[in-house]
């Protein structure tokens, strides 16, 4: 006998059975197929929620690690910037810093050099006012000045 017909004797049988089977005992087999069939069902759609929960679980996971790898990455990334960033600053604080050594060495070299700072300047106070300047009478004429035959010199003393 093969498969199919085996399955013939079988299905035969069982028109055989249900026709003689009683009543109350057919609603109670119907009852029963209805459980077991409602509790595959649910079995199957657990089963099936279950594994989407799972690869849904397993999905977050994944991206989490993603994320968490772009982040680390990112930060490190800002990290060398910034310190880029702060070496180009320390860099230009020190040439300004050099500058200004300099500017000020050069200042410095140009007060020994002759040129007056704002001390030596005369204030408003030691300015000849209109009544200290000597008059026309005060003023030595051509007589009054003393010829070279009057200066004496080093030598004629």
């Amino acid at each position: 006998m093969g498969k199919s017909a085996a399955k013939k004797a079988a299905g035969k049988m069982v028109e055989t059975i249900v026709e003689h089977t009683p009543e109350q005992v057919k609603d109670k087999l119907k009852e029963k197929a209805k459980e077991k069939f409602v509790e595959g069902v649910q079995d199957k759609v657990e089963d099936g929620i279950q594994s989407k929960a799972d690869e849904a679980s397993e999905h977050l996971e994944s991206t989490k690690e993603d994320n968490a790898e772009k982040v680390h990455a990112k930060a490190e990334e800002a990290k060398e910037k910034v310190q880029d960033v702060l070496l180009k600053v320390r860099e230009k604080l020190g040439k300004a810093k050099e500058a200004g050594e300099e500017f000020q060495d050069k200042l410095s070299s140009s007060k020994s050099d002759g040129v007056k700072s704002v001390s030596h300047l005369k204030g408003a106070d030691e300015i000849k006012s209109s009544m200290e300047i000597k008059s026309s009478t005060e003023i030595k004429s051509s007589t009054t000045i003393k010829s070279s035959s009057e200066i004496k010199t080093i030598s004629s003393r």
